[in-house]
C-alpha cells in the first residue's frame, strides 16, 4: 500500500460524497414532484408520456397495486427483450450479420438486464447486434435502475406518510427517475466518456495492421452510450467481454476514477434523499455513514491483500513490490482496481476492471462477502436504500428487545407484521444462494463448468450464484456459465433475489404509511447517533456471517490458508 495509492482513492470517496448531498436534495425534490431547474424542459415531455399511456398522475396506488403494476412491467420488459434477441438475425442495426442469441441464453440475459443484474455469459462484440444493445440492454440499463429508485422511494414514502393508504404511483415514479436524473447524467457523463477516449459510433469494426504485420479486426459501437448508463444505474453490463477493463470502454486513469465515481454517487445521493424525504437529514447521514465504513474497509482491505502480493508467486521469485498483478490492468494499478471491486460489489453495479477471479484469497474474500450481504453498501440505484432500510428495521427490533420496549423507527412502531415481512426479505438470499451452489456442486453438469477444483471452484460457484441473486453480476471468470444448468438457474436466482425481496419490502411499506407517526419520546432509540450506526453494522456482520461462514469457510478461508503454506488447489 502506497501513499499514491491512498490518495487516490480519497480522492474518489470525496468527490462521490461532495457530489452526492446536492445530488440527493434534487433526487428528493424530483420523486417528491416538486420543481427543479430542468422542470421547465422537461415536464411538457413527462405530460406527453403520462398523455400516450394514459396514466393520471395525481392518482396514486395502494402498495399491491404498485407491485402489480412494477411487476407486469418487468415481465412485459423480459420478453419484450427476449424476443429482440431471439430476432436480432432478421432485425436492422446489424452490421456483423449475428444470428438471434440461443434461448437459454437468451432468457438468462433478460432477466439479468430487467433485474439491474446485468449478469453477462456471452461476449457483447460477438453476440448482440447494435440493435439489441441499444434497443434492449441500454433501455433496460435506464428502467431496470428507475424502477430500483422508485420502489425505494416506495418504501421511504411508508416511513414519511401518516393515516395513508397510498405508497405513491409506480408509473410516475418511473418516469420521473428515468427522465429528470438518470438520463440527464448519462448525456452528460457519455459526452465526458468520449473527450476520453471511449467509441460511440454505429460502425461494426475498424481495421488495422499490428506491429507484427498482422491485421486485426477492433470491434466498435455505441459504447460511451452504454458505458454512462452501465455506471450511473449501477447495472454492469459492458458492450465488450472484459467489461470495464477494456481499453475502449475504459481507457485510461482519469476515466477509470469517474466510472468508480458514476457507480457510486447515485446510491449515496439517494441516501440523502431519503434523509429530505423523511425531513430529517440526519436519517439520511446516519445511513450513509454505516454505508461509508463498509466501503472504505473493503476498498482498504482489498487494496492490502491484493499489494501483498501472490505468496505463491513470491515463492518461485517473483518481485511481489508491485502487489498482485494478475489479472489487472496495468494502466489502473493495484489501488484503484481495488476500489472498482469494492465499489462494484458494495454497489448492484457488477461492472470490473480487473479479474476478481485473479484476486488472491483474501482479495476475493471481501468482494463475495458483499454480495453475500446483498451488494448494499452503498447498494445499487435505490435497492441499496430499501435493503439498508431493511437492515435498519431489524436493528431497531433488536435494540427494542433489549430494552424491553416496542421498537420504532422513525416514529412508526415496529410490531409482528413488519418483522415477518422484514425476516421473509432478507431470509430468501441464503436460501436461494447456498441452495443452488449445493446443486451445482453435487451434480455433474455444475462441476462440468469449473475451471477450478477444490475451495477455489466451491468459490466461483459461491460468487456467480450470490452475484446473481442480490442483482450485481459480477463473476469469478473461472466458471463458464453459458451452458444450459447455468443459465436457467442463475436466471432463476436473479428473478428470485429481486422480486421476491421488493414485494415483502413494499407490503411493508403499505404496512408503515397506514400507521399513525408517534412523536419521540424520552425512551425512544435515537436512530441518528453512533450508537444506531454501530448497532446497524452490528447486525450486518452477525446476520450475513453467521448465514454463510461455513461457505466461506470451505471456499476462501481454506483456499488462503492453502496459498500461505504454498499449495496449489
Amino acid at each position: 500500500m502506497t501513499a499514491i495509492g491512498l490518495a487516490q482513492i480519497a480522492v474518489v470517496l470525496v468527490a462521490v460524497i461532495a457530489a452526492a448531498l446536492p445530488l440527493g436534495a434534487y433526487i428528493a425534490r424530483v420523486m417528491g414532484g416538486e420543481r427543479t431547474a430542468l422542470t421547465p424542459a422537461l415536464a411538457p415531455i413527462e405530460r406527453g408520456f403520462y398523455k400516450l399511456s394514459g396514466v393520471d398522475p395525481a392518482r396514486e396506488q395502494n402498495w399491491l397495486a404498485y407491485a402489480m403494476a412494477m411487476l407486469a412491467f418487468s415481465v412485459v420488459g423480459l420478453l419484450s427483450l427476449y424476443a429482440l434477441q431471439r430476432l436480432q438475425g432478421v432485425l436492422p442495426f446489424n452490421p456483423q450479420g449475428f444470428a438471434g442469441v440461443p434461448a437459454d441464453l437468451a432468457f438468462n440475459t433478460s432477466v439479468s438486464f430487467v433485474t439491474n443484474t446485468n449478469w453477462q455469459n456471452y461476449a457483447g462484440e460477438t453476440t448482440m447486434s447494435h440493435l439489441t444493445q441499444m434497443l434492449g440492454l441500454t433501455v433496460h440499463n435506464f428502467v431496470s435502475a428507475a424502477t430500483g429508485l422508485a420502489m425505494a422511494f416506495a418504501l421511504v414514502r411508508g416511513f414519511a406518510r401518516s393515516d395513508s393508504s397510498t405508497i405513491g404511483n409506480f408509473w410516475v415514479d418511473l418516469t420521473r427517475a428515468t427522465l429528470y436524473v438518470l438520463l440527464p447524467m448519462s448525456i452528460v457523463l457519455a459526452l465526458a466518456l468520449v473527450a476520453l477516449g471511449v467509441p460511440q459510433t454505429l460502425a461494426a469494426s475498424a481495421q488495422a495492421t499490428t506491429l507484427e504485420g498482422i491485421d486485426q479486426v477492433i470491434a466498435l459501437g455505441p459504447v460511451a452510450s452504454q458505458e454512462a448508463i452501465k455506471e450511473l444505474g449501477t447495472n454492469g453490463g459492458g458492450f465488450f467481454n472484459a467489461n470495464s477493463a477494456h481499453p475502449f470502454e475504459n481507457p485510461n486513469a482519469l476515466s477509470n476514477m469517474l466510472e468508480i465515481w458514476a457507480l457510486l454517487v447515485v446510491p449515496f445521493a439517494s441516501v440523502f434523499a431519503f434523509g429530505r424525504a423523511v425531513l430529517d437529514a440526519r436519517q439520511g447521514r446516519a445511513v450513509a455513514t454505516a454505508m461509508g465504513i463498509v466501503l472504505l474497509f473493503g476498498a482498504l482491505f482489498v487494496y492490502w491483500a491484493e499489494a501483498a502480493g501472490n505468496p505463491l508467486l513470491t515463492d518461485i521469485g517473483v518481485d511481489p513490490s508491485p502487489g498482485n498483478m494478475e489479472g489487472k490492468e496495468v494502466r489502473h494499478g493495484v489501488a484503484t482496481s481495488a476500489l472498482f471491486a469494492a465499489a462494484t460489489t458494495g454497489t448492484s453495479c457488477g461492472a470490473v476492471n480487473a479479474m476478481h477471479d485473479s484476486f488472491t484469497a483474501l482479495g476475493g474474500l471481501l468482494p463475495m462477502f458483499n454480495m453475500l450481504m446483498g451488494s448494499i453498501a452503498p447498494g445499487g440505484v435505490g435497492a441499496g436504500l430499501y435493503g439498508f432500510l431493511v437492515l435498519a428495521v431489524i436493528a431497531v427490533f433488536v435494540a427494542g428487545l433489549m430494552v424491553g420496549r416496542t421498537p420504532e423507527y422513525l416514529g412508526k412502531k415496529i410490531e409482528t407484521r413488519e418483522m415477518k415481512l422484514a425476516m421473509l426479505a432478507v431470509l430468501i438470499y441464503p436460501l436461494t444462494v447456498l441452495g443452488f451452489t449445493a446443486a451445482s456442486v453435487m451434480l455433474q453438469t455444475g462441476l462440468a463448468s469449473m475451471n477450478n477444483a477444490g475451495p477455489h471452484g466451491l468459490s466461483e460457484v459461491l460468487y456467480a450464484f450470490a452475484s446473481a441473486n442480490d442483482n450485481n453480476g459480477s463473476a469469478f471468470a473461472g466458471l463458464s456459465g453459458n451452458t444450459l444448468w447455468y443459465n436457467t438457474t442463475l436466471g432463476v436466482a436473479m428473478f428470485v433475489g429481486r422480486f421476491f425481496f421488493v414485494i415483502p419490502l413494499l407490503a411493508m411499506a403499505g404496512s408503515f404509511a397506514a400507521k399513525k407517526k408517534a412523536a419521540a419520546s424520552v425512551g425512544t432509540f435515537p436512530t441518528h447517533g453512533p450508537l444506531f450506526i454501530g448497532l446497524l453494522l452490528g447486525v450486518i456482520v452477525i446476520l450475513y456471517l453467521l448465514q454463510y461462514f461455513p461457505a466461506l469457510a470451505l471456499g476462501p478461508i481454506v483456499e488462503h490458508l492453502l496459498m500461505t503454506a504454498g499449495k496449489t488447489f
